[in-house]
C-alpha cells in the first residue's frame, strides 16, 4: 500500500516551526513533498496526512458526516468555546446544530447588520491618530467585537455591555498564546498562571450571558440581533436550543467572527496599501455604484471589485492555514488508502499558493477574480463540505461594510520603514506589530 512521506523529526520539533513560522513551515514541505505528506505532533496517536492538491481537498470535503469527523480535530478548544460548540459536535449533533444557526447568518438581514457594522467602524476611524504610526490590527479588533455584542449578542451599551467586553477582550487577548493550542498547557497551576487567569475571565463572561439568555427567554424581549433569532429557533422535533447550546454558539460566533476577521482586514489593508491604484480604484467602485458620500450596505455590496479584494486578501493570507478531519471508515484520498482513524489535513495556504490554480501566486490581484470563478475546493479560506465556516456569508459581508467605509473615511499609508511578518495569534496568523499604518481622514 502507497504510503505518503513523512518529516524524520521527532514530534515536538515538527511542532514548534508550524506554531510559531508556519508559512515557511508549510512552503519548505509542499516544496519537498509535492503530492502530501504526513506530520506527527506529540500526543498524537496516528501521524496526519496533509495534502494540498484540490482534487485532495475536494475528495475531503465530499466525505459525509458519518464518514469523518472534525470534532477531534478542533477539541483543544473545548475548554473555551463549550462541549456543544459547532466546531466540537459530528455527525446528527452537528446537523441539527448547523441548520438552527444558518438563517441568522444569511439573508436579506444582512442590510440591517450592515449599516450598524459602518456605522461602528466610522465612530472607529474618529479616534484613530492622524499622521502618526499606530497599530491598525487593534482598532479592527475593536470594530469586530463591537459587532459581535450588538448584532449577534444584541447587547448595546449599558453597565452589562461594558462589563462583557472587558472579560471578553481579556480571554480573546489570552487566548492568542499559541501554547494553549497545546492540552497540557490548558491546566489551572494556582492563580498566578495564565490559564487561571483565563478560565476566571470564562466563568465571569460565562454568568453574564448565561444571565442575558435566561432574562431575554423569561421576558420574551426580541431584537435585530442574531441572538434573538436563535432564542425562537426549533429543530425538527419542535425543540429549542438549550441554555448551554446559546452559550457555546455565541462564543463559537465571538471565536469565529473577531479575531479572524480582525486579521483578514489587516491583511487586506496591508495589501491594498502596497497597491499603487488599488485603493483609487475601489474609491471609484464605491462612487460608481453610488455607495458614496452615504456608504448604502446594498451598494457595498455590490461592488464587485472589493470583493475580489476581500477574496484575494483571504486567498494570500489564509488566517488558519489548515483544517481536517479523522476519518471514521477507511477512504481512498488523493490516490492513497487511509485507514480508519487517520486525521486528514487540508492545507488552505497551500493550495492557494499553487502556480497551477493561481498564476504568480504570490503577487497580490484581486483580477485574477473577477476574471475567473473558483471551485470551492480551489478557494477554501472558510473550510469546505459540511463543517465550511458557518460565518462565511456574514464575514464577507462584514469585511466589505468595513473595508469600504475606511477607504471612504480615510487616507492610509504604509509607514517608511519596518516590515511586517506573519505571526501567530492563537488558531489565526495575523501581521507582526499590529500591521501599523499612518492615516489621514477624508472630508466628509
Amino acid at each position: 500500500m502507497r504510503r505518503l512521506p513523512g518529516l524524520p523529526l521527532p514530534p515536538a520539533l515538527t511542532l514548534l516551526p508550524y506554531l510559531y513560522r508556519p508559512f515557511p513551515f508549510l512552503d519548505a514541505m509542499g516544496k519537498r513533498y509535492p503530492e502530501g505528506f504526513t506530520l506527527r505532533f506529540p500526543a498524537m496517536p496516528t501521524p496526519a496526512v496533509v495534502f494540498h492538491h484540490p482534487d485532495a481537498a475536494k475528495e475531503i470535503f465530499a466525505l459525509g458526516a458519518d464518514d469523518a469527523h472534525a470534532g477531534q480535530i478542533n477539541a483543544v478548544l473545548g475548554p473555551i468555546l463549550g462541549k456543544t460548540s459547532l466546531l466540537l459536535l459530528d455527525g446528527k449533533e452537528h446537523l441539527r446544530q448547523r441548520k438552527l444557526l444558518m438563517p441568522p447568518l444569511h439573508g436579506e438581514r444582512m442590510s440591517s447588520y450592515g449599516a450598524r457594522m459602518i456605522a461602528l467602524t466610522e465612530a472607529s476611524i474618529a479616534t484613530w491618530p492622524e499622521r502618526e504610526r499606530f497599530p491598525v490590527h487593534d482598532r479592527l479588533q475593536a470594530i469586530t467585537l463591537d459587532v459581535i455584542l450588538r448584532v449577534v449578542f444584541g447587547i448595546d451599551e449599558g453597565e452589562l455591555f461594558h462589563r462583557l467586553r472587558e472579560r471578553l477582550v481579556g480571554i480573546l487577548e489570552l487566548a492568542t498564546n499559541p501554547m494553549f493550542l497545546l492540552p497540557w498547557f490548558q491546566r489551572d497551576l494556582g492563580p498566578l498562571t495564565r490559564w487561571n487567569t483565563l478560565a476566571r475571565a470564562l466563568r465571569e463572561a460565562d454568568e453574564m450571558l448565561y444571565g442575558e439568555i435566561r432574562r431575554r427567554r423569561a421576558s420574551g424581549e426580541r431584537g435585530d440581533d442574531i441572538l434573538s433569532l436563535l432564542l425562537d429557533a426549533r429543530d425538527e422535533q419542535g425543540e429549542p436550543m438549550t441554555d448551554s447550546e446559546l452559550r457555546d454558539e455565541l462564543m463559537t460566533l465571538l471565536a469565529a467572527g473577531h479575531e479572524t476577521t480582525a486579521t483578514a482586514l489587516s491583511w487586506g489593508l496591508r495589501w491594498i496599501l502596497a497597491s499603487k491604484s488599488l485603493g483609487a480604484r475601489l474609491v471609484r467602485e464605491l462612487e460608481t455604484e453610488g455607495a458614496l458620500p452615504g456608504l448604502a450596505p446594498e451598494r457595498i455590496a455590490r461592488c464587485a471589485l472589493l470583493d475580489a479584494t476581500v477574496r484575494e486578501a483571504l486567498r494570500l493570507q489564509p488566517v488558519v492555514p489548515m483544517v481536517g478531519r479523522v476519518l471514521q471508515r477507511p477512504a481512498r484520498i488523493g490516490g492513497y488508502d487511509l485507514d480508519r482513524g487517520t486525521p486528514v489535513l487540508v492545507s488552505i495556504y497551500l493550495i492557494h499558493r499553487r502556480p497551477d490554480l493561481y498564476p504568480d501566486p504570490t503577487r497580490f490581484d484581486p483580477d485574477r477574480f473577477l476574471r475567473q470563478r473558483f471551485a470551492p475546493h480551489e478557494w477554501l479560506p472558510f473550510g469546505g463540505g459540511i463543517r465550511r465556516c458557518i460565518g462565511m456569508a456574514f464575514a464577507l459581508y462584514e469585511m466589505k461594510m468595513i473595508l469600504a467605509t475606511i477607504l471612504a473615511r480615510a487616507e492610509l499609508r504604509l509607514p517608511l520603514f519596518g516590515k511586517v511578518r506573519e505571526v501567530r495569534r492563537g488558531v489565526t496568523i495575523a501581521p507582526s506589530r499590529g500591521m501599523p499604518l499612518v492615516m489621514e481622514r477624508r472630508a466628509s
